[in-house]
């Protein structure tokens, strides 16, 4: 049974939830369709079919952005290019989570046209759909991250025109501006996957983000709790799991994006009930689950159609 976790005051750094990435690679003990094959007595079993995927929407609690420049101000400022240099071929949420994200983009990822994979690494995490699309060239995919070894290992971008070493915590803050002549790139869907806390200009990065993409597209910004303490925004780590996802939703409402939604792909059983916390913790006594499982959300938005504009 799903117990809530009530929310809250967190001390700045000292109690906030947050897990700290390894450098060895995490590969789980579980296998990866976990979900979708253990039964326990008297319990419901787990499935990581999260069709329909419950979301709630947004509701921006303020006028104007609240946000200082101290909030964003990271205990490790030095150059991120000299962090990232060195490769890290590791999946940084585990293999259920990335099994339901991967199901989740198949249901919202589009077959034609473009898509930015921002703050990308060695695997984005698309379904086979998206994949078949981009081997029949009906879809382009393209990236901007910190390691190019890593880049040049992820089979979606099709070559290496279709990557670049980018440090959006530089201006000008606009993934275009990674290509010559890039400021006409238009794309369909922009992703990120659990980067979104290390960037020091987030509302800059979300309003070029909305002027490279065509109307009617969308945003899918992934959150979990694993993180790079000494990389992440000061704010990041004085909020628990929830206050963060609002977090993300002020980045996007305040840069202009619309409809904007938190979609919650933390572990459920086949009944929909959500078997961690929010942090993680498995709620379930079972042999067959193990004490911890990465909680994952998506923060999306949709660009405004000119039809609709109020």
């Amino acid at each position: 049974m799903f117990l809530p976790h009530y929310l809250r005051t967190v001390k700045p750094t000292l109690t906030a939830p947050w897990r700290a990435y390894s450098s060895f690679n995490r590969t789980s003990s579980i296998p990866f369709n976990f979900f979708s094959g253990f039964a326990v007595a008297n319990m419901a079993s787990a499935s990581l079919d999260t069709s329909p995927f419950s979301s709630t929407s947004y509701k921006p609690k303020y006028d104007t952005w609240p946000y200082n420049d101290s909030d964003f101000v990271r205990y490790d400022e030095n150059d991120d290019g000299v962090f990232y240099r060195q490769p890290r071929l590791v999946t940084h949420i585990d293999d259920p989570s990335i099994a339901r994200l991967t199901q989740y983009y198949d249901t919202v990822l589009p077959k034609t046209g473009r898509i930015m994979d921002m703050c990308t690494s060695w695997k984005s995490f698309y379904p086979s759909s998206v994949k078949e699309a981009i081997q029949k060239k009906d879809l382009e995919v393209y990236g901007v991250g910190l390691n190019a070894e890593e880049m040049a290992l992820n089979g979606v971008f099709m070559g290496p025109d279709r990557w670049r070493v980018m440090d959006l915590n530089k201006p000008p803050h606009d993934v275009r501006a990674a290509w010559e002549g890039g400021q006409d790139m238009q794309f369909d869907a922009v992703t990120c996957v659990v980067s979104i806390d290390y960037l020091n200009k987030p509302l800059e990065v979300c309003r070029k983000l909305l002027e490279a993409t065509h109307e009617g597209g969308t945003v899918h910004l992934v959150i979990s709790n694993r993180c790079f303490p000494n990389k992440v925004v000061r704010r990041w780590m004085m909020l628990d799991e929830r206050s963060r996802l609002e977090f993300v939703g002020d980045y996007l409402h305040f840069a202009g994006w619309k409809d904007v939604e938190i979609v919650d792909l933390c572990a459920k059983d086949e009944s929909g009930m959500r078997i961690t916390d929010d942090q993680g913790t498995v709620l379930l006594r079972s042999p067959y689950l193990p004490d911890h499982l990465d909680p994952l959300w998506v923060v999306r938005a949709r660009k405004e159609t000119s039809g609709t504009a109020k």
